[in-house]
């Protein structure tokens, strides 16, 4: 790769422990100095001349471990980025003309601005095409000023509605290409930013939503802010585009500004308006997750990179344990395409979480498949050459060794809904929202709450959302008027409910096969008349998951049952996940039609009441029976016995 990287005209090299510098937007393709920043250490000492390197060159480098030649094929979007002047061209040029779409090129590079072009896939007779627009949002928070902002574009540009993502973002679906400009400058103003929510880059950085003042909580958010904003892209594109080049100020944490701009171990590329991602960014999308021990409400294992904060007897954070190598994507009969779960690699103190983050990022970067998208994921990389190696490659960018992992408790599924103490005095509320789609009465009465109180609030990977800050007198009001709005306390919600998921999917997702989110309410409702019907109370629950294609955006495989669309009105049924999030499941039945549901379902249902264990999950049992001897079950099954 031939990008270089360059510093942030007026950086400052001097720092106080505990200051914050402020940056501009880096526009390094319009300016013709460079800025001396030598090279830094891990502290952020600068290193003498003398143990650099012999050359006189103002700005040192050392080069990054040895990676062989190779003149693989690379796939058509690595030339559309390599020829895009860092994700502008010809995206700059498509917005400008009068067609509601945008070309091949431009669909490529405007994911990495935060959007998808889409079109309404059962209008007959034409394309209307829109473009869905996904936000940024580390840790899930969203202040009161976006979430307002957010509320009025969905009205004003989109189709009426909000949805809730399973990576805490907003989606807004049905912006037109004229009003593009518009929709995104007004995020923008308004505390809010769609960069790299999509793209070949890294994604929201996932944390757990809950406000609770504890160091451990906190501390993992701002880890999550702190990774987000070391893995966001620095060349300007995104506001070249949206606000005409307007300098956002933005103020970084001393040890982000370090982070990236450390090259002691060749990460980095020199004189590049990119240090970390240079002209071709990474191979496909990445994600992260960070999290304390118990709380898997960020489904920890199907990231990237998974992050844990460790703490001492007193409750001090004092490292993270890390896992590598998660991912959902897969192609239907297509084995060599799978799901997988991330594995520890091991343990960093807390100044080396950012550092340790990097050389991840940079193994991928440097190693990962750039020939076929279908294996471009870090999964796949730590799958070819096994986690030994790729700790070994990490650790030379890494620059030390990484302790073993430490010891820590089971993990648990947090949903946070309903209401909780913050541990200052205030309360959050967390609301059941089902697929995540805020809509009609439950948009408009969310928003006279929000606005009346000045409520911030945070987006779960559940597809829920938390109201933040609430006194103790407003509770009573609030969950009074919610409730005539159908957002209900946990109590009055289907256990079956509170921990479904879907995707989209139709009508405007171009890779659903079948139907996900407008499905599940109706199988839901056909799941809890099989429970009714074969004797099982009603607060057992299942986790369910449902998405209209095999890319698994609702997580599918980590569902003890899961639905994964593979035609018309069909579903693979996927199960043996576990209620913490900690297994994942195997394919159990190809093409079962939405109408056969209950044949595949009650038996299985019914045997589980039945037989199970104490405590045993619905999960647990399918996996301990072996499907084998599920199928015989299916097979012969005669009805509920009176």
């Amino acid at each position: 790769m031939s990008s270089t990287f360059r510093a942030p005209a007026g950086a400052a090299t001097v720092f106080s422990a505990d200051q914050k510098i402020r940056l501009g937007r880096l526009d390094a393709l319009r300016s013709s100095h460079s800025v001396f920043l030598g090279r830094y250490g891990r502290g952020g000492v600068p290193v003498p001349p003398s143990a650099s390197s012999s050359s006189s060159s103002p700005i040192q480098a050392v080069s990054t471990p040895a990676k062989p030649e190779t003149t693989t094929k690379r796939s058509k979007v690595e030339i559309i980025k390599e020829k895009s002047n860092f994700i502008r061209y010809p995206l700059n040029e498509e917005l400008l003309t009068e067609a509601p779409n945008v070309n091949e090129s431009a669909v490529q590079l405007i994911k990495f601005h935060g959007s998808y072009q889409q079109y309404n896939r059962e209008e007959r007779g034409g394309r209307s095409y829109s473009f869905m627009l996904r936000t940024k949002n580390p840790s899930g928070k969203v202040p009161n000023q976006l979430y307002l902002t957010m509320d009025d574009l969905a009205d004003e540009f989109g189709i009426g509605t909000l949805r809730l993502t399973t990576r805490q973002t907003f989606q807004l679906h049905g912006v037109l290409k004229q009003n593009l400009k518009t929709v995104m400058s007004s995020i923008i103003r308004n505390m809010g930013s769609t960069l790299g929510a999509c793209g070949d880059l890294n994604r929201n950085v996932l944390a757990p939503a809950a406000p609770y003042v504890k160091k451990d909580y906190l501390f993992a958010q701002e880890t999550a802010d702190n990774i987000a904003a070391l893995l966001s892209p620095q060349s300007g594109f995104y506001y070249d585009m949206w606000v005409d080049g307007e300098q956002f100020m933005t103020a970084e944490p001393l040890e982000v500004v370090k982070a990236r701009n450390d090259n002691s171990h060749g990460t980095n590329f020199v004189d590049s308006p990119e240090p970390i991602y240079g002209t071709q960014f990474l191979p496909r999308k990445f994600k992260v997750a960070v999290t304390v021990p118990t709380d898997n409400s960020v489904d920890l294992l199907t990231n990237d990179i998974g992050v844990v904060v460790v703490s001492d007897e007193n409750g001090e954070p004092q490292g993270f344990n890390i896992y590598v190598g998660g991912g959902m994507g897969r192609t239907h009969r297509m084995e060599s395409t799978f799901a997988r779960l991330a594995e520890p690699i091991g343990y960093v103190p807390k100044e080396d979480i950012l550092y340790a983050v990097k050389a991840i990022v940079v193994t991928q970067r440097e190693h990962g498949r750039r020939d076929d998208r279908k294996y471009s994921r870090m999964k796949y990389l730590i799958s070819s050459w096994g986690i030994e190696k790729f700790r070994d490659v990490v650790e030379q960018y890494y620059g030390k060794k990484f302790e073993p992992s430490r010891e820590l408790p089971e993990w648990e599924f947090k949903s946070y809904l309903g209401w909780h103490e913050q541990g200052d005095g205030a309360w959050f509320c967390g609301l059941h929202v089902d697929s995540g789609r805020v809509g009609g009465i439950m948009k408009k009465t969310l928003r006279e709450v929000i606005e009346k109180y000045k409520i911030d609030v945070r987006i779960t990977p559940n597809q829920n959302i938390v109201l933040c800050d609430i006194k103790t007198e407003w509770k009573r009001p609030i969950t009074t008027v919610l409730a005539q709005a159908g957002l209900l306390q946990p109590e009055f919600v289907d256990p079956l409910n509170q921990t479904a998921m879907a995707c989209p999917a139709f009508p405007l997702c171009p890779l659903a096969i079948t139907e996900a989110e407008r499905g599940i309410p109706s199988i839901l409702k056909r799941v809890r008349a099989m429970f009714e019907k074969v004797g099982l109370d009603y607060d057992e629950s299942v986790v369910i998951r449902v998405t209209g294609c095999p890319n698994g955006c609702a997580r599918p495989y980590m569902a003890e049952l899961g639905l994964v669309g593979d035609g018309p009105n069909s579903y693979q049924v996927w199960l043996g996940g576990t209620p913490n999030l900690t297994q994942i499941a195997r394919s159990f039945m190809d093409k079962v039609k939405v109408h056969d549901l209950e044949k595949v379902f009650e038996p299985l249902f019914y045997h589980w009441k039945l037989e199970r264990q104490t405590k045993e999950s619905f999960g647990e049992y399918t996996t301990r029976m072996g499907f084998e001897k599920l199928k015989e079950l299916i097979d012969s099954y005669k009805g509920v016995s009176q």
